[in-house]
């Protein structure tokens, strides 16, 4: 027997989103609401038993009305049982959405530090889980768990962090998913989907954010499905985001930076929030940022600009020097004044930049 699941995390729901307009940040706060019912729907299409929601569903104690309406409608429409463990930027207390709000009969929320089973038999399987109840949980909440050897499917859904044994947001180590006894551990805390990882007979792994939220949750972002029986648990990823944060580094050395800027974007980005970081060489001019935004801003839900190329200089300035130097662009130059095509030249000048930057001990 198996189950069928889905397991997201760290939707952050009523974020800031403080480096967009005032009006992008409004739009992009009702889209993570949307967010919410298309999980909804997708629950429902697919035949989903289980969804596990590994934490951090809000931002912060903060959270508008709209949005925990959004919430619970969401979950109730859902024809599967919710599970949600909360994690540090929501942990449970008395005064938290969590204890305060009216949840739908199908959602259970974890409210302890100490691990909790919840048992389905009708799925023939038990959930675990354990809350946060502080912004910090310096203890791992999988210390000295071990599910029972019976023959129920057992998943897990926790907050916590792998990367650091010192970390104070729920310090896991692999040692302690191998001794579990779980079949499937869902987590959230990482927002960046790192594939499915396997300790003893537990597979586990981090969805990552639906959405990204800035410049530090770059691509892709989504959500986990599939089934999990005894010992063997088989899901993919499945991207759910809206709109994608992308940093584009562009070379303008030898061209305008709004014919590199063509060339280096994808076909389509009018839906995405873009870092455009320019680099390589200009003339003395420099860049006008202001008149590249006017022109490809209306390509991208959101466009940022970053000036970080330097004034070129002529590569063969230096070649009369009596130096090493000289001597080294003569011999370069002589092989440039016969080369037999743009692209060779090209090469050739290339060859001539590096060598006098690793000449000058410096980076090029």
């Amino acid at each position: 027997m198996s189950v069928k699941i889905v397991h997201a995390a760290d939707f952050h729901l009523d974020s800031a989103f403080g480096a967009l307009s005032a009006e992008q940040a409004r739009q992009r706060r009702r889209e993570s609401r949307e967010l919410l019912t298309r999980l909804s729907n997708y629950v429902n299409q697919n035949g989903v038993d289980l969804v596990l929601l590994a934490g951090d569903l809000f931002d912060s104690d903060t959270t508008y009305r709209e949005t925990l309406e959004a919430l619970s409608e969401a979950l109730g429409a859902m024809q599967a049982r919710v599970f949600i463990a909360p994690g540090n930027h929501d942990p449970y207390s008395a005064k938290s959405p969590y204890a305060t709000l009216s949840w739908p009969e199908n959602v259970h929320v974890f409210t302890s530090k100490t691990v909790e089973r919840v048992e389905l038999p009708e799925l023939q399987c038990a959930i675990y889980g354990a809350a946060f109840t502080a912004p910090v949980q310096d203890e791992s909440l999988l210390a000295g768990f071990r599910a029972p050897e019976d023959d129920f499917i057992h998943l897990m859904v926790l907050h916590g962090d792998i990367s650091a044994t010192e970390s104070r947001y729920d310090p896991l180590t692999k040692g302690q998913i191998k001794e579990s006894g779980i079949d499937y551990l869902a987590l959230g805390h990482t927002h960046q989907f790192g594939g499915f990882l396997r300790e003893g007979q537990t597979t586990y792994a981090y969805s990552g954010c639906p959405e990204g939220r800035g410049f530090d949750e770059l691509g892709e972002k989504g959500i986990l499905t599939g089934t999990v029986e005894r010992g063997k648990a088989e899901l993919s990823f499945v991207p759910f985001a809206r709109r994608r944060y992308e940093v584009l580094n562009v070379d303008v050395t030898g061209r305008s930076a709004e014919d590199a800027l063509r060339a280096a974007l994808p076909d389509a980005t009018v839906r995405d929030i873009y870092r455009i970081i320019f680099t390589g060489e200009t003339d003395e001019r420099g860049l006008d940022l202001k008149s590249i935004e006017e022109q490809f801003a209306p390509d991208f839900f959101h466009l940022e600009l970053r000036d970080e190329t330097r004034i070129g200089e002529d590569v063969w300035a230096r070649a009369q020097e009596d130096s090493l130097r000289g001597l080294f662009l003569r011999e370069l130059r002589t092989k440039f004044d016969d080369a037999s095509s743009d692209d060779e030249r090209a090469k050739i000048s290339l060859a001539a930049r590096f060598g006098l930057a690793a000449l000058d001990g410096c980076d090029l």
